[in-house]
């Protein structure tokens, strides 16, 4: 097949596969089936893409012309594909283990949930694939409304109190910040294109562009920059394989990832950098990796601890963007890969975690890591990943972006990682230690005179959740330490949206 026919195939698949979970609604195992194999088939065309495009194949297509000059096109290019590469990756790694965790949960409307997840997944691919801001702009608000089903699936008051939230905040900035911005690129260079070295040099008042450059990184709300980030934990009370989704595999990384490209392909490092109007945006990155932080030492809720590392950990790509140098940008570009599979590990464990033992406060936890040593284990893996300590992919990441703090001169950046890292330790690894040395809670197995070993857990039964909720996280902890072995393949495959191969 063509380069353009596989381009169309891979936006229109999870949409097809939508269509056909619907219609096999009243056959579970049919209806899962067809959710792994459009996932199987979907990963594949991407991979094909990939192929493509490391020959230097030139891969774009344009689906019809709006207006002269404006048109829906989809382009390729090495940032994108790493994006689509893990999002249909971890779509199939997902999808195995919403299987376990919605049938062990007895959830109802998985139809509905199958599906939507689907099309979250397509407005994905179409965002990665994105030709130009106006192709962006429509697949980042359909992944907006399409998720929202997902958030607010318990239909409870408070699902939809955080459904509201979501809408909101993500809608009310893209509709009042970026559309604003993208209108005011289009009028001043006639064009939307993304083009290597940005579009927007010799077009605007060295005054105006970090105000234009302000609208971008906050009209993209799915960034969760401070202040737009309340979404972001007000959407915690959805079921586990959806924050897998909204942190790992589509919502958030669309944001920073749209951030990234932004700044690559609209302004261009070269012009940020001469003229300097990056570095405030750079400094409320910095803000927010520690402000988030902190916030997260503060969280029992587990999940809302690792929504809160969220917050903070996506403003390191943001970081790297704003400091427009080589290794900031690709330090951006390999933390999308790096913390994708280190914070999807974790959500799955919180899941497991759940699921196996109906715990969801971190001072619950003393003795799960006895009962549930493989699921530990794996939290444990991907927390290392996420703070960024070799041999995990996140120390890869995380040096890349300390050199362009370096290389820009930002030494007070530097320090935000250093500190922002120990803090990752803090609210990170002492889950895992309450888990392997705590003591069971009052009535948990392991406990009290009638185990014979009081308070040290040792005759707690291992029960860990069921193997399709236990494979994945296996499987995403298996990729954390990969990706460290990997990571200079990532890097030299990132190199041309830097200016060049490293």
């Amino acid at each position: 097949m063509t380069g353009a026919t596989l381009i169309l195939l891979a936006v229109a698949l999870p949409v097809a596969g939508a269509l056909l979970v619907v219609l096999t609604g009243n056959r579970p195992d049919l209806r899962e089936g067809v959710t792994l194999l459009t996932g199987a088939v979907l990963f594949v065309i991407v991979g094909n893409l990939a192929a493509q495009l490391r020959d230097g194949a030139i891969l774009t297509h344009t689906l019809v012309e709006v207006l002269p000059g404006l048109s829906l096109t989809f382009t390729i290019e090495p940032l994108g594909m790493l994006f689509a590469l893990i999002a249909s990756g971890l779509w199939i790694l997902t999808s195995l283990y919403s299987i376990g965790y919605m049938r062990a949960h007895h959830e109802e409307h998985q139809t509905r949930f199958y599906a939507w997840f689907a099309v979250a997944i397509g407005s994905t691919i179409g965002v990665a694939f994105a030709g130009n801001l106006l192709t962006l702009f429509i697949f980042y608000e359909i992944l907006t409304l399409s998720t929202y089903p997902l958030i607010t699936h318990h239909g409870t008051v408070e699902a939809r109190r955080a459904g509201r939230t979501y809408l909101w905040i993500l809608l009310g900035t893209s509709i009042g910040l970026l559309l604003l911005a993208i209108v005011w690129t289009w009028r001043l260079t006639g064009t939307l294109d993304f083009r290597p070295g940005g579009i927007l040099a010799g077009h605007v008042s060295e005054a105006f562009v970090p105000v234009l450059l302000a609208l971008y990184a906050f009209g993209i709300g799915k960034a969760a920059l401070m202040p737009f980030h309340r979404w972001l934990p007000a959407a915690m009370v959805a079921p586990t394989p959806v924050s897998a989704l909204l942190h790992a595999v589509a919502v958030v990384k669309a944001g920073v990832f749209s951030v990234l490209k932004v700044v690559v392909y609209v302004f261009g490092t070269d012009f940020l950098r001469l003229t300097g109007a990056s570095v405030w945006l750079a400094y409320v990155a910095g803000a927010t990796i520690i402000l988030a932080s902190l916030v997260a030492l503060t969280k029992d809720n587990l999940k809302a601890r690792l929504a809160y590392s969220t917050v903070s950990q996506l403003s390191y790509i943001v970081l790297g963007a704003a400091l427009a140098n080589q290794a900031g940008v690709l330090g951006g570009g390999l933390h999308i890969a790096t913390h994708a599979f280190g914070k999807i590990t974790l959500f799955f464990c919180a899941g497991a975690i759940y699921v196996a033992a109906h715990k969801t406060e971190i001072s619950q936890m003393g003795g799960i890591g006895r009962r549930m040593p493989i699921t530990m284990t794996a939290y444990t893996v991907g927390a290392l990943s996420v703070i960024g300590l070799p041999p995990m992919g996140g120390a890869w990441s995380k040096w890349f972006l300390g050199l362009g703090t370096v290389d820009a001169r930002h030494y007070v950046l530097l320090a935000v990682l250093l500190v922002s890292t120990l803090l990752n330790i803090a609210y990170l690894l002492s889950p895992a230690v309450i888990a392997f040395f705590g003591a069971p809670s009052q009535g948990e197995p392991g406990h009290g005179p009638a185990s014979g070993l009081e308070d040290t857990g040792d005759a707690a039964p291992i029960r860990e959740a069921p193997a399709f909720c236990v494979v994945p996280l296996c499987i995403t902890a298996a990729g954390c330490i990969a990706l460290f072995f990997f990571g200079e393949n990532i890097y030299r495959f990132l190199g041309p949206i830097a200016g060049g191969s490293p």
